[in-house]
């Protein structure tokens, strides 16, 4: 199984950078680095998973993708 698409960007509003998981509704982390945000997500990750595991809630497939843009040059 392919593993999640994961989204990092930065937030004005919150001074520091987010990072989700679109396929899994709220799965979201922050951190003051890009890679801070990965790490804490990677707990959020397990922890969302285990949950929904234990409460029997059905697991998504992996599915979301980026659209894909190309600048014309």
């Amino acid at each position: 199984m392919k593993d999640y698409h994961i989204n990092i960007f930065y937030s004005e509003e919150d001074g520091g950078y987010i990072a989700d998981i679109p396929d899994l509704e709220f799965c979201s982390a922050f951190g003051d680095t890009p890679s801070e945000a990965l790490a804490e997500l990677e707990k959020a990750k397990a922890a969302w998973l285990e949950t929904a595991k234990a409460k029997g809630k059905p697991i998504p497939k992996p599915k979301y993708r980026p659209a894909i843009y190309q600048v014309a040059s």
